[in-house]
């Protein structure tokens, strides 16, 4: 497999930033406030060189492990690349995110936020970090619950020194997203944080509308697998 086997990424993701700058345009918001974020996860090294290509340099993956069998070897090729975990994080596999990732979407407990800061000290590296909010309340999803959210960015904060950089949600799948997209920038909004990382394939342009300034794109992008 080589990267010519993915004619289909250049043209998908000309059209997906045609309709970010359509959706910011509409939302009174400057283009270049939002950011694309390539889900690459269970797609091959090939098809994120054929997406580096046209001009990508964002991507997401779900899991450390994926990630690690592709992305050391991309980013010693490409240092511009932005590397987001944005699956969740076992706290044993902390040492191995925090060696290749440049930003962690999916803090969402005192002992992950924890184990982030001890080993950013350790290896002296500074990630972004976003606070992953359980929006829907669904027992299946990690994510911290919205009653807990101010109390939880707080202890990040103070207690643990960490810098958070926004919220990251993914809205109940059978639910109109606006609500959700609403209520996301609402606790944004009062905890001082300027990041929202929300929006996929099916619904980024609802996000844009609402605030997203991170939307989080696969299948458009990749196809299906």
């Amino acid at each position: 497999m080589t990267m010519t086997d993915f004619p289909h990424i250049a043209s998908n993701l000309a059209e997906i930033r045609d309709s970010i700058a359509a959706a910011a345009k509409a939302a009174d918001r400057p283009a270049d406030t939002i950011h694309l974020i390539a889900v690459s996860k269970t797609h091959p090294a090939e098809a994120v060189l054929a997406a580096i290509t046209s001009g990508q340099t964002v991507f997401g993956e779900n899991r450390v492990q994926e990630a690690q069998a592709k992305f050391p070897a991309l980013k010693a090729m490409h240092p511009a690349l932005e590397l987001h975990l944005i699956g969740p994080l076992q706290s044993n596999k902390v040492r191995e995110a925090v060696a290749l990732f440049d930003v962690i979407q999916s803090v969402d407990r005192e002992k992950l936020a924890q184990a982030l800061a001890d080993e950013m000290q350790k290896q002296k590296r500074v990630l972004r970090l976003f606070i992953q909010v359980n929006i829907g309340e669904e027992p299946q999803k990690a994510g911290v619950n919205p009653a807990e959210i101010d109390a939880f960015v707080k202890l990040c904060r103070d207690e643990l020194k960490l810098g958070i950089d926004g919220l990251m949600c993914i809205p109940p799948a059978d639910k109109h997203p606006a609500p959700y997209f609403a209520l996301l920038r609402e606790m944004a909004r009062r905890n001082n944080l300027t990041e929202l990382s929300m929006g996929m394939s099916g619904d980024f342009e609802t996000a844009i509308q609402f605030g997203a300034t991170h939307v989080r794109v696969g299948t458009a992008i990749f196809g299906q697998r």
